[in-house]
């Protein structure tokens, strides 16, 4: 057997449907099938069958995954020690970023890090970070940007820093041009756009607990710019991260909140040092470097 199929399979597994497998390997779907057939012929052992639901392992898939996810990291790490012996990073480093972190923060240290890497090729994913986490401990990201600390053991984590959350609001609110901060008790009976998972919903929600209630909620979007367009379009408020009120196209600026009690620590993570190639490790250095020269 060869790596080829090993990627194959791995790939399959982890997608669980041929087109989209086929599509992250860059390969034809019927490539993939081939080279999936060719492991189960040398294994003698069906790997996968097909169910409506897409791609479902057969018992000797699951206990040959694990097998194929450690040849393949170990072949990764034999690359990296070649590739750092060359001196020049190379190859495909996949991060995962929350998604404000991904539009304020990555777009700069993308732009420079390909500029001094350009045989490096960088694959950003977007989403929040239990969801990363997960990815990264199963290889499917080499680095994440998430919320600091991590949830998962398996993972190594390097704290980055801590921003406080503002309070955005629409043009006719209220509370619109407002320099005073403002305490989260008085927004108990305001409705909410927001992001779920964001940490400001989190306190917010112990607040009106306290007082028998729950936050009314408009909208919930994973999209940013839905959120900027939604609140100015007078939907309703939302706690926002230092990242994102410190946006100029805010048609009202930003509320800070009283006391500081809304904040978010931000890390990266990764596998662990056998895990890292010389690209992962460059570009884990591009981000720290990057955060410091910015003074977040």
């Amino acid at each position: 057997m060869d790596e080829s199929e090993l990627r194959a399979f791995t790939a399959l597994a982890r997608e669980q449907r041929f087109t989209r497998a086929a599509r992250s390997l860059g390969v034809s779907q019927p490539t993939l099938s081939r080279l999936v057939q060719r492991l189960e012929k040398q294994l003698g052992a069906k790997l996968v069958v097909r169910a409506p639901q897409g791609v479902v392992l057969t018992d000797a898939g699951e206990r040959f995954l694990s097998h194929a996810e450690r040849a393949l990291a170990s072949i990764d790490s034999g690359i990296a020690e070649v590739s750092e012996l060359a001196g020049e990073p190379r190859g495909e480093v996949k991060l995962g970023a929350l998604p404000t972190i991904n539009a304020y923060v990555l777009p700069p240290v993308v732009a420079a890090f390909h500029k001094a890497h350009p045989a490096v090729k960088l694959i950003v994913h977007e989403g929040f970070s239990s969801t990363l986490e997960a990815k990264v401990v199963r290889g499917e990201l080499d680095l994440a940007i998430v919320q600091h600390p991590p949830k998962s053991e398996e993972v190594s984590a390097l704290f980055l820093w801590s921003e406080a959350h503002w309070l955005a609001v629409p043009p006719n609110h209220r509370l619109a041009g407002s320099k005073k901060p403002i305490a989260l008790q008085a927004l108990i009976d305001e409705h909410f756009v927001v992001i779920p998972g964001m940490p400001g919903m989190r306190k917010m929600e112990e607040i009106c607990a306290a007082a028998g209630k729950r936050p009314q909620i408009a909208l919930e979007t994973e999209n940013l710019e839905s959120v900027r367009r939604m609140i100015e379009a007078g939907l309703g408020i939302s706690l926002v991260p230092a990242l994102m009120a410190r946006d100029k196209r805010w048609r009202v600026d930003p509320i800070p909140i009283a006391g500081g009690v809304v904040s978010r620590d931000v890390g990266v993570v990764h596998r662990g040092a056998g895990y890292l190639t010389a690209a992962t490790r460059a570009l884990r250095n591009a981000i720290v470097a990057y955060v410091k020269s910015q003074k977040f």
